[in-house]
């Protein structure tokens, strides 16, 4: 606490003329009030830290100021020693608070310092020396790729001449940008998020493209979408690299309502954002992509479909079409149904894919289900698995080492043998893979608790009917007589040729669960804004909690520094209760159970009379809209 001299010294002499039976109180009193007002309301920060390529602070506001500018000082030895000031649009305030992040910094320390913007030189306060850490980039996407995958430099810097988008709900339908559109250098003025990255698909644009999402972003926010099946289409041209990195900042950002389709992309990377209620997928990579980093990525339910297994959504992180050199890292798996599909039947080319340090927390099945694909899956959290682990099909091979199995039913299955058929006693009802010509696993130091079934290759115990090849070195082959039953494909043996196979250190599978879900693990940045715990180890059915929590999210965001705010204030909030569209004054139920925040908006309509179906959706300024046979309702303020 500081003290003005000049008032101590009033003070002291104020209370030498006092009478002896002056209580302490009396001058204690005295003396706060002397002390400078603004120490009761001095900004205060309240957290702070580095992460991955990145550091965030959070304070509670000083009275009088409104706007804030943070400055970044790095600490040693460090690419740059230089101290620079944050984009605005970084800095956000919050229900309570206020809290900034800064993206794109180089491993080493730093302090983060909070000024008043266009006041004092001096700070209002400055952080401890925050650590950022490198982020893992082990794995296929970065194999012989030197110059980094997306829009960062593998030293955690953006590249030269990057673009950063910054992308929120307010501007993603109108955020702008040039974009070369032949080989003369033309450019063309495009107009929202899915209409500058279409404009990329020509693959004359080789400006890195760094697009940053604030806060949540719905569907009908978009400017339009590339998928109608899935929502946000990033398509590149095959051979030509897209340097393109979709990233959440913060801990807080969501899309919600669509997912993500990558076609022919390469040098892509998708990372520390959520994605709700998707469409289809959460993110499909479907097409010839090459190069593609996922991770950070917590994968919720998407909408559900039409088949009895889909209630969950369709998938969650999917790669298929031929698309190569592709990682999954440190992504959170919140139940989903259909975790991971890796590879189609169609799929011909040696396809090498990573998963790595994901928590497929209480998920069901696919981790992955593999097709033709040479995977290597290690290091990953199977917390709670109702049906299965690893699934291995159509003469795919897979790498599975260092993993921690917990309460996983059926760890690694192969279609058509061994505990997929019951040993060979029902290969009509009991198949998880649909008949489907089987691989082979090879496993090594996994962790098991709680498991079920698990058979090993056994040349004369088990050499027909099993379920994976138990390795007794990391750098053992798979002799060619270990043979998948239906198809007769072998091991390919990747993993042991340094021609194919990154050179990777695992961390030790008993350390697994710890990393996973410790600070710096699978999912958002600090685990993202909102927490929840299932103890459905056993259960594949929809968790209505977890589902509830999703429908009714919304985020605590309240203003982005830099972005003019919507006038509009919410006046109520309500939950749908019935199947019936009402509004009597006072509430406006809806089918589809979301909570919904009504605006005062004069003349805004609130409803549709052009589709007959029953849904609910948002507009750009906020203000809801309900889809409804019933007609359009108007509310004024």
């Amino acid at each position: 606490m500081h003290i003005c001299k000049k008032n101590s010294i009033f003070a002291l002499k104020f209370v030498t003329t006092m009478k002896k039976t002056t209580c302490l109180y009396c001058f204690l009193t005295l003396l706060v009030a002397f002390l400078p007002a603004s120490v009761h309301a001095a900004l205060q920060i309240t957290d702070a830290g580095g992460w991955y390529e990145s550091a965030f602070v959070e304070w509670t506001p000083q009275d009088g100021v409104s706007e804030y500018s943070v400055r970044v000082q790095p600490i040693g030895e460090i690419l740059y020693a230089v101290p620079f000031e944050i984009d605005e649009p970084l800095i956000r305030k919050y229900d309570g608070y206020y809290r900034a992040d800064v993206l794109g910094l180089a491993p080493g320390d730093y302090t983060l310092s909070v000024f008043s913007a266009g006041g004092n030189a001096e700070p209002l306060a400055t952080t401890d020396v925050l650590l950022v850490k490198a982020h893992d980039r082990d794995g296929f996407a970065h194999f012989n790729y030197p110059d980094g995958v997306g829009a960062y430099k593998n030293d955690g810097t953006l590249k030269e001449g990057a673009k950063v988008l910054y992308v929120h709900a307010q501007n993603i339908a109108t955020v702008e940008m040039d974009v070369a559109i032949d080989k003369k250098g033309t450019t063309r003025h495009c107009v929202g998020l899915q209409h500058i990255i279409t404009a990329y698909e020509k693959g004359f644009a080789d400006q890195p493209l760094d697009i940053r999402i604030i806060g949540t972003v719905e569907a009908s926010q978009l400017d339009s979408m590339g998928s109608k099946e899935e929502g946000l289409q990033i398509k590149g041209k095959v051979g030509v690299p897209m340097h393109i990195t979709v990233e959440g900042v913060g801990k807080d950002a969501v899309i919600r309502g669509f997912g993500i389709l990558a076609r022919q992309a390469e040098s892509l990377e998708l990372r520390n954002f959520a994605v709700m209620t998707a469409l289809d997928d959460c993110i499909s990579l479907d097409t010839k992509n090459s190069h593609v980093w996922v991770h950070h990525i917590d994968g919720f339910y998407s909408r559900p479909g039409s088949a009895s297994d889909q209630k969950k959504g369709d998938g969650t992180i999917d790669v298929k079409g031929n698309s190569q050199y592709v990682t999954v890292a440190y992504n959170h798996f919140w139940d989903t149904g259909k975790s991971t599909m890796c590879g189609m039947k169609q799929d011909t080319l040696p396809n090498y894919v990573t998963y790595h340090h994901n928590w497929f927390d209480h998920s069901d099945s696919r981790h992955p289900r593999i097709r033709r694909m040479s995977v290597h899956i290690y290091n990953n959290y199977y917390d709670g698995i109702a049906k299965y682990g690893v699934g291995m099909t159509n003469g795919g091979s897979a790498f599975v080492e260092n993993n921690y199995f917990r309460a996983c039913a059926h760890p690694m299955l192969i279609s058509m043998q061994g505990t997929d058929t019951k040993n060979g006693t029902d290969t009509k009802d009991s198949p998880t893979f649909s008949n489907e010509n089987g691989g082979i696993i090879k496993a090594f130091n996994n962790v098991f608790t709680g498991s079920k079934t698990l058979v090993y290759y056994d040349a004369e115990k088990a050499p027909v009917h099993f379920d994976a090849y138990l390795a007794t070195t990391r750098d053992e082959k798979v002799p060619a007589k270990v043979k998948a039953l239906q198809g007769g494909t072998t091991y390919d043996n990747f993993d042991t040729d340094p021609s194919l196979m990154p050179s990777i250190v695992p961390d030790a599978a008993e350390d697994v669960p710890d990393i996973v879900i410790g600070d710096g693990g699978a999912g958002r940045m600090q685990h993202g804004d909102f927490t929840f715990s299932s103890s459905d180890d056993s259960s594949s059915e929809l968790n209505t909690a977890l589902s509830s929590l999703i429908t009714n999210y919304q985020s605590s965001l309240v203003a982005i520094q830099g972005v003019e705010q919507d006038d509009h204030q919410a006046i109520y909030e309500v939950l749908a209760k019935d199947n019936d569209l009402v509004f009597d004054g006072m509430t406006l139920y809806n089918p589809m159970g979301k909570r919904i925040r009504i605006y005062a908006v004069s003349g805004a309509c609130i409803g549709s009379t052009e589709d007959t179906s029953v849904a609910t959706d948002y507009l750009p300024n906020g203000a809801y809209v309900v889809v409804s046979k019933d007609g359009c309702l108007k509310i004024t303020k």
